[in-house]
């Protein structure tokens, strides 16, 4: 018998008319993994072992099993129907071909790999962070089989199983919403006897992380994937800067990612077969799992996703990728990041890390559960190009101590170890000693220290960090044997501790479970306290999160808790406001902890500044089978010129923090005029402070609108433009990064963009021609049209200082095309839409507005 990975799902049952015995449904006693290669040879009390079958007997779920030994379980339960067999018993294809599909080239239930993404216009509270707006996430396209030297197409196969249900894993099953509150208790209960019925088994990880400055491969990657190495039980490989010219960095395709992909995969140990988990990209950040194809059928929960770190907490550049999954009864997240550059950044790498930490959240099998960050892994794997230099050292003084090979005196001024040391990132992590040379600048091609004009001083920028137990690291090294790059690959073999399951004592105390749960009352009323129901959060700012907080306290009874959606309401809260978590479980006198977040963004600032909303609400926490409890939840929120259309901040000649707020809300609700009074400035205030500020001092500025700046920065340019305390942006010592940002998030904020949506289609239409489109920014309202104007000649500015900060009009289109411009809500986006914005801008760009 053949099946994927996926058939094993329990959505895919169904009920029938009569029941199947093993015998039926396993003649012969094999189950084959499609895309594997493998075959499993089973009796049929190994598989009902697998299923939760007994051998000899119809067909029942596990549920039911649970059920006929709990009172007051449902004993209508329908036996079900194992509806994905049905392709299988009208065929005559062979096992392999019955999984392969022709026109795509591609396994059902393989990975699918890709660096596209999507943006969401709404951004989120992450926590910590000021923005979660997880855009450009690797989406999936396409691939063939690969060809190996020496090997078989068949020896590195797909195996992507993200819901399967593997004898290992079987406790997960009773996380499924389907099955109710006592299988919850169940499932709780065996994570906490889980040392009950597992054993500690070692395996060997191989994890690797190469910067290479967007070369395509050009040498065999055995010295560092496979030479002087057992073969490791499993891969995880990390990349960075995998591509980087532009079209990987707008539009998230490049052709790179296959190269490498297949460079990989060449290089893996010759003495074993692997199949690929999972390919994950975000731009030039990509990370690929591979396992030992006789452990595939031990991973399960296998999710991946990306965050980008770069300008407006949004773009690719930099971020992190990440893949988790289960081994075993081990939980396991691996994470590849490439952290903001240059010596002086380091807080901002640490900000990063942080932002990549609270906003990576990764799904689980039941939609009911809140999502698992990072840190909810019981095996935590981190490398890349974490970007932290060595200080206070000059050029010279670093080679003559790695000449020396002096690597511990040199390691005392490196960056990472003192933020470590202050406890600002990478809390609880542990890194190897530092054996070798640093990593990295090199001459591409050579072992020479950078000669170019920059002569970057070397630096331990690629390193790999751990975090868990049962975790021993055998090698920390470097690889001077590839050139490919101006860095050198790293990696670190260990041996991790999985726990895996004993089925006898599994079984005994899964029984044992069972019997404590008979004795339960399932009459009794769950009941709690709460120790606050009321909560005020005070002067509310933009984009600047607050938290308030509340333990929920349970009695006697397991109950299940969440928050309701109140009647003709779509949603349990209003959009400024998120409990987490918002729903869960609670065993019997245990308590949880709940974050009310605040959180006010560019869709909500408009009608908060009009009065049309305001910071009330009640939220009702629900109990099942028990009775609810209302929350009452207040605040004042403090205007500002971030989410205030533009007219209105063209009528403001104070800052909006010193004006009455009938005063604003009048000027915030009143209507859009094609033509001006006389009596309001030509462009707002806020904007000629950020701008002005960007031409005298960042007209120079390497990488402006590129570089993120820093969240504690982008506060102080916010007050100083609402409040007026500050006479310039200059007192603030804000960074120019995080004046350009503060700019960008101003233009995205605007309920209505500077080009108005009444205009948007017929910009994209004439999009090319430059007459036309003068002709359509000419009916713009004059506020709106002087700001364009304003806008075009302080970017003409810029690319006339392109030799220095190194912009160029595609840049500057990409980045203002998609704020300038934007699709109106509510409309479908046109496919060339977005190319069409960046032309129309493009266009201003070489000629005078």
């Amino acid at each position: 018998m053949a099946i994927t990975g996926d058939d094993v799902s329990l959505d895919q049952i169904v009920p029938v008319s009569r029941d199947f015995t093993l015998e039926e449904v396993f003649p012969d006693g094999e189950l084959y993994i499609l895309g594997s290669d493998v075959t499993v040879q089973l009796d049929t009390a190994e598989l009902s072992l697998i299923f939760q079958l007994p051998f000899g007997s119809h067909t029942r779920t596990f549920l039911q099993e649970v059920a006929r030994a709990c009172p007051g379980f449902n004993p209508e339960t329908p036996d079900p129907e194992f509806l994905w067999l049905s392709r299988y018993r009208c065929t005559e294809q062979e096992p392999w071909q019955r999984g392969w599909n022709s026109a795509s080239g591609t396994w059902p239930g393989c990975t699918r790999i890709g660096g596209g993404g999507s943006q969401s216009d709404n951004l989120r509270p992450d926590g910590k962070g000021l923005l979660v707006d997880q855009s450009f996430r690797g989406q999936d396209k396409p691939e063939s089989l690969l060809t190996r030297q020496n090997k078989s197409k068949s020896e590195i196969t797909d195996m992507v199983r993200s819901s399967t249900i593997t004898v290992s894993d079987k406790a997960h099953i009773l996380s499924m919403q389907k099955f109710g509150l006592r299988d919850t208790i169940v499932k709780l209960r065996l994570v906490q006897k889980e040392e009950d019925y597992t054993y500690i088994q070692n395996f060997r990880f191989f994890v690797g992380t190469y910067n290479v400055n967007g070369q395509s491969p050009k040498e065999c990657l055995q010295p560092w994937l496979s030479h002087g190495i057992q073969a490791p039980d499993v891969y995880c490989v990390g990349f960075q800067e995998l591509d980087l010219s532009k079209e990987a960095f707008f539009f998230h395709d490049t052709p790179k990612e296959e190269e490498w992909f297949k460079a990989v995969s060449e290089s893996l140990h010759p003495d074993a077969k692997y199949a690929k988990v999972k390919l994950i990209r975000l731009v030039g950040i990509m990370l690929l799992l591979y396992v030992k194809q006789e452990h595939a059928a031990h991973i399960s929960e296998v999710e991946a996703e990306t965050v980008g770190t770069g300008i407006m907490g949004r773009m690719g550049n930099k971020g992190g990728v990440a893949i988790r999954f289960q081994f075993h009864n081990t939980s396991i997240c691996i994470v590849n990041s490439h952290l903001a550059a240059h010596t002086e950044e380091y807080e901002r790498r640490n900000q990063d890390y942080k932002d990549i930490c609270s906003r990576m959240q990764f799904c689980q099998v039941d939609p009911s559960l809140p999502p698992l960050t990072i840190s909810k892994h019981d095996v935590i794997l981190w490398l890349g190009d974490l970007n932290y230099r060595i200080e206070e050292l000059d050029v010279e003084k670093v080679k003559k101590l790695i000449e020396e090979k002096a690597f511990q005196t040199l390691y005392a001024y490196d960056q990472l170890k003192t933020q470590v040391a202050a406890k600002a990132v990478f809390e609880g992590f542990t890194e190897g000693k530092l054996t070798f040379q640093p990593t990295y600048k090199y001459d591409t091609g050579s072992d020479k220290w950078d000669t170019s004009e920059k002569c970057r001083a070397p630096a331990w920028c690629d390193r790999i960090l751990w975090k868990g137990k049962n975790i021993t690291q055998l090698s920390y090294q470097s690889h001077m044997a590839l050139k490919t790059s101006d860095h050198k690959p790293v990696s670190s073999v260990f041996d991790i501790g999985v726990k895996v399951i004993n089925e006898e004592l599994y079984r005994k105390t899964l029984e044992e479970i069972v019997r404590s749960l008979d004795k339960m009352e399932n009459a009794n009323i769950p009941s709690v306290s709460l120790s606050k129901q009321e909560f005020f959060f005070q002067n509310v700012k933009y984009m600047q999160l607050q938290v308030e907080s509340f333990t929920i306290q349970n009695g006697q009874v397991p109950c299940q808790f969440e928050f309701i959606n109140k009647p003709d309401e779509k949603s349990y809260c209003k959009q400024w406001l998120n409990a987490n978590p918002s729903r869960g479980f609670l065993l019997p006198d245990s308590a949880i902890e709940i974050e009310l977040e605040l959180f006010v963004n560019k869709t909500m600032a408009t009608k908060l500044n009009s009065g049309e909303d305001k910071l009330e609400d009640i939220l009702v926490l629900h109990l099942d089978r028990g009775k609810d409890y209302f929350l009452s939840v207040s605040g004042n929120y403090l205007p500002s010129c971030f989410g205030s259309p533009l007219h209105t901040l063209c009528y403001m000649r104070e800052p909006i923090l010193n004006l009455p707020l009938e005063t604003i809300r009048q000027l915030t609700l009143m209507p859009l005029r094609t033509e001006d009074d006389g009596s309001q400035m030509e462009i707002p205030k806020e904007l000629q402070m950020m701008v002005d500020y960007l031409y005298r001092k960042a007209i120079q500025q390497e990488d402006l609108f590129q570089q993120p700046g820093l969240r504690l920065e982008f506060e102080h340019i916010r007050d100083c433009l609402d409040t007026g305390t500050n006479d310039t942006l200059e007192t603030l010592s804000a960074s120019n990064h995080s004046i350009a940002e503060a700019l960008l998030l101003f233009l995205e904020s605007l309920p209505e963009p500077v080009i108005c949506y009444s205009a948007y289609y017929n910009c994209l239409e004439c999009s090319g021609n430059y007459t036309a489109s003068k002709q359509v920014i000419s009916t713009l309202p004059t506020f709106h049209k002087n700001v364009f104007h304003y806008l075009m000649v302080f970017l003409q500015e810029l690319l006339k200082n392109s030799a220095k900060n190194h912009l160029d009009e595609n840049i500057l289109a990409s980045i203002f095309g998609s704020l300038l411009l934007r699709n109106p809500a509510g409309h479908q986006k046109l496919e060339t839409a977005e190319k069409k914005a960046q032309e129309f801008i493009r266009q201003f760009l070489y000629n005078s507005p």
